[in-house]
């Protein structure tokens, strides 16, 4: 058995650069997410015993481009909290559980789909401390990208994976299947416990590394959280990226950590991250009769650029958002961007070299994104797991106008490609004394147009790197 990554790659290859190959979809073993809703998830996964409640193996099944799963029941537990204890059942969720009518949960608890201790206790039930509630519901989990998990290496330990964008890692909110998580388990059988050892968004590509047993995890967790590890990630941005290295010092400052939002300003975090661009494709010319025909393409969120550049992007510090943060500094937000490219929210400079917050305050930011409505929040979906609640609050996907024939949940349309993708791809890690690297294929996104040439292969990181370290003694 291998004990760390070089190891691993010494008894492997060196480079895992080839096609990432596809796994075939089958059924997953239930999960129970971290929240202290019972109307929503679980408080804790010790809350919820999954295979109680789950159906194996799960009902998975591709449809129109997703992995969809067929709506099931589910039992979702949490133990009474210190602010509930003397309150009445009722009065709990109507005052903090909104997911549904309030009419709802009152016929739930007179029917017994919320309970107490197991039994049918009524809404007028006074909790009280060590009272454990439960509340059955039939739930419906949103699409997911139909895409496979690309396989990159494999061995006794560990899985390198090429993550799909659109698919979050772990059962959070309303998702529980349709994750990296339970996907895996789905392919491999419901003893296998796959432990991630490094954190992708939801909406994020590329590689992973996925430990099979404890042990594993908790060597390669520490491995590649050591400082002799690259990264390097692609994204695709908004104009023509400049020549050359391009390196961002700039500091990064949580502006709301209720949100999760972040933006340059002087008085951040230190960050640095180098650029460099790898093709640049300028924008189609339209036919001169085209004037009243539709486009695919949304109009360019950056005022005076056209067409898009893919960038090299080697994150030498870790800051949350950093490189979308750094690269809507620079001019260049990644194009499908739907917080840090969107107009709406930052303006029309979209927040470019305003680290004094001179152009728009971080009040301004907050207030504008907190005040999205209905069809504003659809086109701008969030990509940290607190805006992810926000946005399902808001009820941002459209609704279909159809209910579920067992619970008669209002029922939603599918969500749209924005809400399944950004571009911003893991691409590559590697030891920096050349011990082991695996590299992904290009997404889709990064390849060259039709009727364009460019890249369809990455070099090596030496230019970045030593962009890098100059930057170190300047």
């Amino acid at each position: 058995m291998a004990t760390s990554i070089t190891n691993l790659v010494t008894s492997a290859s060196a480079s895992a650069s080839a096609s990432a190959s596809t796994s075939t979809l089958a059924s997953a073993s239930a999960t129970t997410s971290d929240a202290s809703d019972p109307s929503t998830a679980a408080s804790t996964p010790t809350d919820a015993d999954p295979s109680a409640t789950s159906p194996w193996p799960h009902p998975y099944y591709l449809e129109a481009g997703l992995r969809r799963v067929a709506p099931y029941h589910f039992t979702y537990k949490t133990w009474v909290k210190e602010r509930w204890r003397g309150r009445k059942l009722f009065d709990v969720f109507e005052s903090e559980f909104r997911d549904r009518p309030v009419e709802y949960y009152r016929a739930a608890m007179e029917s017994g789909k919320v309970a107490v201790n197991n039994e049918t206790v009524g809404p007028d039930y006074v909790l009280k401390n060590g009272d454990l509630i439960s509340h059955t519901t039939h739930r419906h989990e949103p699409p997911v990208t139909a895409d496979p998990i690309g396989i990159i290496h494999e061995d006794d330990d560990m899985i390198v994976i090429n993550k799909p964008s659109g698919v979050p890692v772990h059962p959070a909110g309303r998702y529980s299947f349709n994750t990296v998580i339970e996907i895996l388990k789905a392919e491999r059988g419901p003893d296998f416990l796959p432990r991630p050892c490094n954190r992708l968004d939801r909406l994020t590509s590329g590689i992973m590394f996925v430990a099979k047993n404890a042990e594993s995890a908790e060597r390669l967790c520490a491995e590649i959280s050591k400082r002799t590890v690259r990264k390097e990630y692609l994204a695709r941005v908004v104009g023509k990226f400049p020549d050359g290295e391009v390196v961002c010092d700039e500091p990064i400052l949580q502006i709301s950590p209720k949100l999760g939002l972040n933006r340059v300003r002087a008085n951040g975090k230190s960050a640095r991250t180098v650029f460099k661009r790898l093709a640049y494709y300028p924008p189609v010319a339209r036919p001169s009769n085209a004037e009243n025909t539709e486009t695919t393409e949304k109009p360019n969120p950056a005022k005076g650029q056209e067409g898009y550049s893919v960038v090299r992007c080697l994150p030498v510090t870790g800051r949350t958002h950093q490189l979308r943060v750094h690269l809507q500094h620079l001019g260049h937000p990644i194009q499908n961007d739907p917080i840090y490219a969107n107009q709406r929210v930052w303006g029309i400079d979209l927040g470019c070299n305003d680290a004094d917050a001179v152009q728009n305050t971080d009040e301004d930011i907050i207030t504008r994104l907190s005040r999205m409505g209905k069809e504003e929040v659809a086109e701008a979906v969030a990509y940290y797991d607190e805006m992810v609640d926000l946005y399902e609050k808001k009820k941002a996907e459209r609704m279909s106008g159809k209910l579920c024939e067992v619970c008669d949940t209002p029922l939603y349309t599918d969500p749209s490609d924005q809400e399944l993708s950004l571009w911003l791809h893991s691409l590559r890690y590697e030891d920096a004394e050349g011990a082991w690297s695996y590299v992904s294929p290009l997404p889709d996104w990064a390849l060259p147009p039709k009727g364009m040439n460019g890249p369809t292969q990455v070099g090596g990181m030496d230019d970045l790197v030593v962009a890098a370290e100059n930057a170190n003694h300047e």
